[in-house]
């Protein structure tokens, strides 16, 4: 036997992922990002912009950071935004350095996202790897929204919802992953998240792209 010969078989991707958890309003996108900061060392989170009110258990600078509309504008004018949106009344969007100090952390990277911005978020890192978090049904799905809207004191737009949804489920076809996020089943919808990202650090998507470089 040619003890010479060096056999390679470190070929597992250890490149840092960037996940987006993204979906419409009312599927559980900020209560699975909690959890999976619960769950999980392994990520750095990456804190988005938004100007409406704190919601009661919302903290400044670990959910998001709350600017002043007038702070996001001029963000949006300095061009420190990777991406921003104005959805129904206000402005969220994520800041360059918050993406960039992420990709440098060593660490896997998670951004919680609406549709929109998740696209965009594709198109500047292409690697990205989006999920789509859907309700089990409408009926849990409109429950939620309005469950939320009487807690906030306020009413809800069915119709603009509605609208809104059906346009977000048409762009599916730019999402990798579609995940289920039931009432009551936080748990299992993070398991499932988690077993996406472990099935990614196990593609030989990048072995591929070494070969051919």
């Amino acid at each position: 036997m040619n003890r010479d010969v060096i056999i390679n078989f470190d070929i597992l991707n250890k490149d840092a992922l960037l996940i987006v958890i993204s979906g419409p309003s009312g599927v559980g996108k900020d209560s699975v990002v909690k959890e999976l900061k619960n769950r999980a060392g392994q990520f750095h989170f990456v804190i988005t912009a938004n100007t409406r009110a704190p919601r009661f258990d919302e903290v400044e600078g670990v959910d998001y950071f709350f600017v002043s509309r007038t702070e996001f504008e001029q963000m949006i004018k300095n061009n420190q935004l990777a991406e921003w949106s104005h959805v129904y009344g206000d402005y969220k969007g994520v800041p360059k350095v918050q993406i960039e100090d992420a990709l440098h952390s060593g660490k896997d990277v998670l951004m919680r996202l609406d549709v929109q911005g998740a696209k965009k978020i594709k198109k500047l890192y292409p690697f990205a790897i989006l999920v789509f978090l859907l309700p089990s049904s409408e009926k849990e799905w409109i429950a939620r929204l309005q469950e939320r809207a009487e807690g906030q004191g306020r009413d809800v737009d069915m119709d603009i919802r509605i609208t809104k949804v059906k346009e977000e489920l048409d762009t599916l076809g730019s999402f990798n992953y579609a995940v289920v996020n039931a009432d009551g089943k936080l748990h299992q919808t993070v398991d499932t998240i988690l077993a996406i990202v472990a099935a990614e650090h196990h593609k030989l998507d990048h072995m591929r792209e070494k070969i051919t470089e």
